[in-house]
């Protein structure tokens, strides 16, 4: 099973990418896939965490994830301690950061960085970097076909945004893919 946990802000779209991840693979590749959020205080700006397990078999265990095979930070003023709880061996981070090398927390760990904030600004003109690190999730991990995740964003966002939200995604991803 490859389990994902996603930190972001409220209003980042933190459970809006563990449920796109989900859907792909459910709906786009045959896996089985769960999603859900974990909310402290329901406002805008406060931390969130969102979770994706993703198997080839049924998912019998719905609690939250406790050990992870990725850490997905959408914000890294988030970046502290428990961050990197729970981070299986070879486990990988990735961040949403111009400069993750200065963070002594991350040391140590498998840290892939991006700049997806300026990506969305770029592109969506707006600092929600969900779809941004799902496209760099996907780059690093395989866990999905970038074609699944176009076809999940197609299937489970308004149609006014779909558009520009799959331009981020390929564009996140062949940046982190190094695709020019």
């Amino acid at each position: 099973m490859i389990e994902i946990r996603w930190h972001g802000r409220g209003g980042q779209g933190s459970f809006t990418v563990a449920r796109l991840l989900g859907a792909s693979a459910a709906l786009y590749e045959d896996k089985y896939a769960l999603s859900f959020p974990s909310f402290g205080p329901e406002r805008r700006g406060a931390p969130v965490l969102g979770f994706t397990k993703i198997h080839e078999k049924k998912i019998n265990d719905r609690s939250e994830v406790k050990t992870c095979d990725y850490v997905v930070l959408l914000d890294e003023t988030l970046i502290n301690e428990n961050v990197v709880k729970g981070l299986k061996e070879n486990g990988t981070i990735i961040i949403n950061s111009k400069n993750p090398g200065r963070y002594d927390i991350l040391k140590g760990f498998n840290v892939v960085a991006i700049d997806a904030t300026s990506i969305a600004l770029d592109i969506l003109k707006r600092p929600i970097t969900n779809t941004a690190m799902l496209g760099a999730l996907i780059a690093v991990s395989d866990v999905v076909k970038l074609e699944s995740a176009v076809k999940g964003i197609e299937s489970e966002m308004k149609k006014s945004i779909v558009n520009k939200n799959i331009e981020v995604l390929k564009k996140a991803y062949e940046t982190v893919k190094g695709v020019k």
